[in-house]
């Protein structure tokens, strides 16, 4: 089994505070990240750095109006890693400059639109889960080369809820749970839509973490305009969960089958009017993925403890029928480097015990590390 695990960094205080601190602490990675994602934007659609941050800055005045705090944590992170505010900006929108309508001529022929991030999210309780507990995870699929900008990072930001989330570092927001008891797993639908300014999914998966209720959860995905589509699986330690595919055009919504909701990258509700004419699967292996994660899940109701459910959900999410671009998806020999994917991270949260276990990479050749935090410890968790 592999050994590598990810970095934990915890911050608090104020926005501009704890954006610093975080900003120092993942220094190194975040430099990183910028110097991949010019490679990679370069190679896609001929853009210079300088060209993707310019691009980047029509998101500001979006994020100030709708959480100026955050776009305070982004300064902050810019402030303590030594770079502009629109590097980490661009950072936080680069699924949404690599979607832009706008920029759609700068594509090359061969690669006319670039995938959004892959993943394939689930949610376990009630019928689904022996024993007892609700469960929710996700394998996070995207490139490769930023496998080693992934942290782990934990916010207390009274009175909102502390928050636990995976992210590339200099990101504000992408999936995790909090102190309410609220998970968030995501993935990238793709499509292009209008040109009408939306929020970056990092600002909107970050808000939703924010709240204290999935009321309010679902408040922020139904009230605010994203600037592509994402979908968003929420679950809470109630036993309930809901899947909200959200696009600049409409939302639509999946409830749970006998206590399982499994999610990947292609439109399960429906598709929406604005693709319908000649929708294709964004990550076509998705239409595998999805049904092998429920087969595998499936076992989950003959658990009989948390243990054993931890174990048997690495066996589902390290599935490799159709391998490399699998459940567990490895990076795929045929193309070049700069377009290699896979499973940067795997994840189970038990929202019951408030445990939450991450793999630093593929789950197939590697067991969980449980984080040295539990989502209700402290003056902010919600451990009612």
């Amino acid at each position: 089994m592999a050994s590598r695990t990810l970095p934990v960094i915890d911050i608090s205080g104020a926005p501009l505070d704890r954006g610093r601190q975080y900003g120092e602490a993942v220094r190194p990675q975040l430099h990183a990240a910028i110097g991949y994602y010019e490679q990679a934007f370069g190679q896609s659609a001929g853009l210079t750095w300088d060209q993707v941050t310019a691009r980047a800055a029509r998101w500001l005045e979006p994020v100030r109006d709708y959480a100026p705090e955050l776009l305070d944590e982004m300064r902050g992170i810019a402030d303590g890693a030594g770079v502009d505010v629109l590097d980490v900006l661009a950072l936080n929108a680069r699924g949404e400059v690599i979607y832009d309508r706008s920029f759609k001529d700068m594509a090359t022929p061969e690669e006319p639109e670039e995938p959004a991030e892959g993943c394939t999210s689930f949610a376990a309780f009630g019928e689904a889960s022996g024993d007892g507990h609700v469960w929710a995870g996700q394998n996070w699929d995207w490139r490769a080369g930023v496998a080693d900008t992934v942290v782990m990072i934990r916010i207390e930001q009274p009175p909102k809820p502390t928050v636990i989330m995976q992210v590339e570092a200099g990101q504000i927001g992408r999936q995790g749970a909090n102190s309410a008891g609220i998970a968030l797993n995501a993935n990238g639908l793709g499509g292009r839509f209008n040109d009408a300014i939306g929020l970056p999914q990092t600002v909107i998966r970050r808000s939703v973490l924010d709240t204290h209720t999935v009321t309010d959860a679902l408040d922020v995905l139904c009230r605010t305009r994203a600037h592509i589509a994402s979908n968003a699986l929420l679950t809470c330690r109630e036993g309930y969960a809901i899947d909200l595919e959200t696009t600049p055009a409409g939302i639509g919504w999946l409830h749970p089958t006998d206590g399982l909701l499994v999610h990947g990258n292609h439109y399960q509700a429906g598709v929406p009017a604005a693709l319908a004419a000649d929708y294709r699967p964004m990550s076509s292996d998705s239409l595998v993925r999805v049904p092998r994660a429920e087969q595998g899940l499936a076992a989950l109701r003959n658990a009989t403890g948390p243990d054993e459910s931890r174990k048997l959900i690495k066996q589902a999410m390290s599935d490799h029928l159709g391998l490399p671009e699998s459940l567990c998806t490895h990076p795929d020999a045929r193309k070049p480097e700069v377009k290699h994917w896979m499973t940067l991270v795997s994840s189970c949260v038990d929202l019951t015990s408030g445990d939450y276990h991450v793999t630093a990479g593929t789950p197939c050749d590697r067991d969980y590390q449980h984080l040295p935090w539990n989502l209700y410890d402290g003056p902010y968790g919600d451990a009612g």
